[in-house]
């Protein structure tokens, strides 16, 4: 296959998801349908009308993970539990994600300390902790943390990370709502592809909604809430006519950028390239997609890589379930694809929930486990297409894939798109 000049090697890619919390689990958990979307018991809701489904990080401790990421090294569970054990939950799964990419990279801590850089996707991730901390100091303020000074902060999740994993070189935090994730990775492509750094350690918290965040989502319409309640995991239903909205998810990923030459040079395994990528405003406030600005993102990034629309075999969509999003995003497919029928494309947020500004790392990891699996997942929840497009069915088929593209497309008029591809 011929070499896409400023290409960028993943050499390391790890999860954190209520379906895995490995890769390999991962994959099959995607390849096999499966859901983790739930739906809260009435004890855990004040209203149970309010109670809307969610797939959540319940459970989740670092103990546990590390246990079973960890069994071998008591040094660093302690390190861990140390630096993290008191942060917010965004800085906790960082860091579990952080060391595992790290730990599957081949790299030691001395070889991240200059050369790499650190970037955090996403803002404003702990509203959850924030909410809670102020509702506590309004009932006890003599009870107040004093490092709650740094716990809300993300830059907190930077310092939490860059002490775990040694690495010394730049970092920083970057936002763009649910398309943070995707905004992360193309910058951290273009942090190495223009040799500012030797690699890039790209990582996506997992972000928490404070129940206020949850409840304005809910009355602007944009959460399924009302309709299969009693089988909450059809509730997210992508491109499907009983859309009702999205669905709230948790995970965490993070991935390990370097110039392909030099990740073989080391002998590093090279899962998969970021060839490609794109980012677009619409040039307006607010919450309603334009079909035009997306489109003009997914051409950025053929145009990066050198590609055209023939040359992508699988699309990751945006898809979130919503009724006016999943429309527009039909229609920007079209502007960029045409009719073509050997392409095929689904959502992963039917099985993840929307994992709001982490969403877009998290489908990059499931596009490359796509690649690698030879295989698309599902689109467990289509039963009434709403568009012509080429759309996964409802279980895995496996295909010849080498080239995806994956979109993430956010309030305020932000589009990103990456291109994805694995050596054959």
């Amino acid at each position: 296959m011929t070499r896409i000049p400023g290409a960028v090697a993943v050499t390391a890619a790890s999860v954190l998801s209520p379906l895995a919390d490995d890769l390999d689990g991962f994959t099959a958990a995607l390849l096999a349908g499966r859901s983790a979307v739930t739906l809260p018991s009435a004890e855990d809701s004040a209203d149970d009308e309010a109670c809307l489904p969610v797939a959540a990080l319940d459970g989740f401790t670092l103990a546990d993970w590390a246990a079973r990421h960890l069994p071998d090294e008591p040094a660093t569970t302690a390190r861990l539990r140390k630096v993290a054990g008191r942060a917010a939950l965004p800085a906790r799964t960082a860091a579990c994600v952080a060391l595992r990419a790290v730990r599957d990279s081949g790299l030691g801590a001395g070889e991240l300390a200059d050369g790499t850089a650190l970037l955090v996707a996403g803002s404003n991730l702990a509203l959850a902790h924030q909410a809670e901390t102020v509702l506590g100091h309004d009932r006890a303020p003599g009870r107040l943390r004093a490092s709650y000074a740094l716990t809300h902060l993300d830059a907190d999740v930077i310092g939490v990370v860059s002490e775990l994993t040694g690495i010394r070189g730049e970092g920083w935090a970057l936002g763009g709502a649910s398309a943070s994730g995707t905004l992360a990775l193309v910058h951290g492509a273009r942090t190495v592809a223009a040799g500012w750094a030797e690699r890039v350690l790209v990582v996506a918290p997992a972000a928490e909604l404070s129940p206020v965040e949850a409840e304005a989502f809910r009355r602007t319409g944009a959460l399924a809430h009302e309709n299969l309640r009693g089988e909450p995991a059809r509730m997210c239903r992508p491109f499907d006519r009983d859309r009702q909205g999205f669905v709230r998810g948790q995970a965490a990923a993070a991935v390990l950028l370097e110039r392909p030459e030099a990740a073989r040079a080391r002998g590093a395994e090279v899962l998969a390239e970021i060839v490609g990528h794109g980012q677009r405003l619409d040039a307006r406030r607010g919450t309603e997609p334009d079909a035009e600005g997306q489109a003009a993102a997914m051409r950025a990034a053929l145009t990066t890589a050198g590609l055209t629309p023939e040359d992508i075999d699988y699309v990751n969509a945006h898809g979130t379930g919503s009724v006016l999003g999943d429309e527009t995003e039909a229609a920007s497919l079209h502007k960029v694809f045409g009719a073509r029928t050997d392409l095929r494309v689904n959502s992963t947020k039917p099985l993840t929930g929307h994992c709001l500004s982490a969403a877009g790392l998290v489908e990059a990891v499931a596009t490359i486990a796509q690649l690698r699996a030879q295989a698309v997942h599902p689109n467990p929840n289509l039963e009434h297409p709403i568009a012509d497009l080429p759309l996964a069915g409802r279980t895995a088929e496996r295909r010849p894939l080498r080239t995806a593209l994956s979109n993430s497309f956010a309030f305020g008029g932000i589009n990103a798109s990456v291109v994805i591809r694995v050596q054959p």
